[in-house]
């Protein structure tokens, strides 16, 4: 169940990486105005905006990182960040797309839920 657990903690970290990238580097190119439903205007004017929560997403993924390089030791650190993952989720959720919920809040309830069992 640990191994399950793992695995799924290392899947959201690798997302919150790839959301790293399409906010910090490709938020104004087509990549990241089709994920994020945007026009060039806006998402020049917002560039700098998409990038700080770029880096956000980033420093979530360095502390799931961080608890799987801790080992068993790691436990709390990846209870803590998916705990902020799912809260980024459901914020995300009420302010921005639904569809957030799904991406991030889901997964992270569910690496929850295999940590806390195993």
């Amino acid at each position: 169940m640990l191994l399950a657990a793992n695995i799924v903690v290392a899947a959201i970290a690798l997302l919150h990486v790839y959301i790293l990238v399409l906010e910090m580097f490709l938020w104004d190119k087509p990549a990241g105005l089709r994920a994020f439903g945007l026009n060039q205007e806006l998402a020049t004017a917002t560039k700098v905006l998409g990038a700080n929560q770029g880096l956000y997403n980033g420093f979530l993924a360095a502390g799931l990182f961080w608890g799987l390089w801790l080992g068993d030791a790691g436990l709390s650190v990846k209870v803590f960040f998916l705990l902020c993952v799912a809260v980024a989720g459901l914020f995300g959720a009420a302010t921005a797309s639904r569809k957030i919920l799904f991406i991030q809040t889901v997964p992270a309830a569910l690496g929850l839920a295999l940590l806390l069992l195993a």
